[in-house]
């Protein structure tokens, strides 16, 4: 069975007026997403969701051309050799870098739909799982910069949900990220697990300041203060509190999360199955963390579909930590290009498909009613 087409559709909608959220990286106005069709010659067609990198239309064109010519024609169910080949021939050298991994990302997922097809199983009994419970937190782009007692009312409501964790936007100014931390504390009570995740936007200074009131509100994770780069300032920040910290949103392939992890002073992996390289090598990074004793909790993208992949990964690896749930007030993108991707139990926990491959339908009307628009998801 031969990969017979690859097409990428970049999609798009725009944050209805007052739905919007402010947080480090900016005031999200509109969602991007680039979904990755793959037909094979047997009539046999999977989807992948690779990350928009705040650039879809070029990650689409890389998608269409290069990767295309790369690997048509190729057998389709020989995932790993597809994911070498694109490895080598555009990042290992004079490639495309992260646009290449976020590429890859959406083929490899793809791919796996394919196998699973193919094969009539889902991709966590291909991968060695089983389903099974999954800690989820109240995520997505949610519970921003807004005043305290907002944000403590917006965190109680998803509590009365049924999570049992949720995660704050931290990188404003040290005593706002403070209050609203202890505010958020003051109203969930001390059962309930909080994250903070800074966006990369915190100075070594500013992490410094909140880390004692972080400690004192039991903070369950302090998520990338820094630039993924910005190694040696996670190394300094981890000997100077006992609030763990969390990376690897924004780090690709497992040769950065070697580095990650052996530094030392991340507790919390976090890969995503769109940006670092696909279920092929999301499921390396997460044995590679499973050597260290680390969890792997994954950063989920735009769709359903990169939310399903996910958790048909954390159902088959030994080391599943939280799963990332969207609890973004409008989300189309979520909630109607395959369905709900998940549902949450009473104990806050989700877990994943049975069906085929990753056990969805695309609704192909909805993705043509959502064309991309040019331009800045933040501001």
């Amino acid at each position: 069975m031969r990969i017979a087409s690859i097409k990428a559709v970049p999609i798009s909608f725009r944050v209805p007026e007052g739905k919007n959220v402010t947080l480090g990286i900016g005031r999200a106005v509109k969602r991007d997403a680039v979904l990755v069709r793959v037909e094979t010659d047997a009539g046999v067609v999977g989807w992948g969701e690779a990350h928009h990198g705040r650039c879809p239309g070029a990650v689409a064109k890389l998608i269409d051309t290069t990767l295309s010519e790369l690997v048509l024609g190729m057998d389709a169910l020989d995932v790993v050799g597809v994911w070498q080949k694109v490895y080598r021939m555009q990042l290992a050298s004079h490639g495309m870098g992260a646009a290449a991994a976020l590429a890859l990302s959406g083929l490899d997922i793809a791919l796996w739909d394919i196998r699973g097809k193919a094969m009539g199983q889902p991709i966590h009994r291909l991968l060695g799982g089983a389903p099974k419970p999954i800690k989820a937190y109240a995520g997505g782009i949610s519970l921003g910069w807004q005043n305290p007692k907002a944000l403590a009312e917006e965190a109680a409501a998803y509590v009365a949900q049924g999570y049992k964790a949720l995660k704050l936007r931290g990188g404003d100014v040290p005593g706002r990220d403070i209050a609203r931390v202890e505010a958020v504390r003051a109203a969930v009570g001390p059962d309930v697990d909080i994250l903070v995740d800074g966006n990369t936007g915190c100075t070594p200074d500013h992490a410094r300041r909140v880390m004692p009131a972080y400690e004192a509100a039991n903070v369950g994770w302090f998520e990338e203060p820094f630039p993924p780069q910005d190694y040696r300032s996670y190394q300094d920040l981890a000997k100077l509190g006992r609030v763990p910290l969390a990376a690897g949103e924004n780090h690709y392939t497992r040769y950065e999360f070697t580095r990650l992890i052996a530094d030392g002073a991340v507790t919390f992996v976090q890969p995503d199955l769109s940006k670092a390289g696909g279920i092929t090598e999301c499921h390396r990074i997460a044995i590679l963390a499973s050597a260290w004793k680390l969890s792997v909790n994954p950063h989920t993208s735009a769709t359903g579909i990169n939310m399903v992949a996910t958790l048909h990964l954390m159902c088959a690896v030994d080391n599943p930590g939280y799963f990332e749930g969207d609890v973004a007030h409008h989300n189309p993108f979520r909630d109607e290009v395959c369905g709900l991707p998940y549902a949450l139990t009473p104990e806050g926990t989700v877990t994943c498909r049975e069906g085929p491959g990753l056990g969805i339908e695309v609704d192909e009307a909805f993705l043509a009613a959502h064309p991309l628009i040019e331009g800045p998801c933040y501001v």
